[in-house]
């Protein structure tokens, strides 16, 4: 299979090298008016990390830690979105609590547990982040209280993810903090279950 390929042509360094410098227009940072697309992952580009729904929380934040991500999308069999895990799922109440409520060990509770169920998932449309700005983002962020927020795109009568931010690696991106409070999500998900 591999015989048709020729290897690269391979050399051994010499004393003196050095590191090239970053272009400057490509090392240019982040700004709150950059496109937002800058800034999302896409996922044509990134296959996503998954979780399967009955898998113990174990297993799923071992993979987060091995894969170095804090968000993973919790998939059925057939590859149809069920929620999203989180690493705050993974190390806030939740898990105790359900465990504790249950007479669960904390090893014996499954992702489907603690999972954010997608009809509760943060979610915007593709089309209005082609055209939005990172600062449109990171305020969608802290006015919901989340870390992650999925970009949907719509096609043929289908909804698809297609891409996610993260508020960290936004953060990175524009060289600053971005404080994100999570009573916002606790006082929205009050609300639409007071409805």
């Amino acid at each position: 299979m591999l015989s048709s390929w020729k290897p690269l042509r391979r050399f051994h360094l010499t004393p003196g090298t050095t590191i090239d410098a970053p272009d400057e227009e490509a090392a240019r940072q982040v700004t709150l008016d950059s496109p937002a697309i800058e800034v999302m992952t896409d996922l044509k580009r990134v296959r996503p990390v998954t979780a399967n729904p009955d898998e113990s929380l174990v297993a799923a934040e071992e993979r987060m830690i091995r894969r170095g991500v804090r968000l993973l999308l919790v998939l059925d069999p057939a590859g149809t979105l069920m929620g999203i895990l989180t690493a705050n799922d993974l190390l806030g109440e939740k898990p105790l609590r359900f465990a504790h409520e249950n007479h669960l060990k904390r090893e014996e509770v499954l992702v489907r547990h603690v999972m954010t169920p997608f009809a509760r998932v943060d979610t915007v449309l593709f089309d209005e982040v082609v055209h939005a700005k990172v600062g449109n983002v990171v305020t969608t962020l802290q006015e919901c209280g989340r870390h992650h927020l999925l970009v949907a795109e719509q096609r043929d009568g289908r909804v698809s993810i297609r891409g996610i931010f993260s508020a960290t690696q936004i953060a990175r991106q524009l060289g600053m903090e971005i404080a994100i409070d999570p009573r916002a999500q606790t006082f929205a998900e009050i609300e639409s279950e007071l409805r």
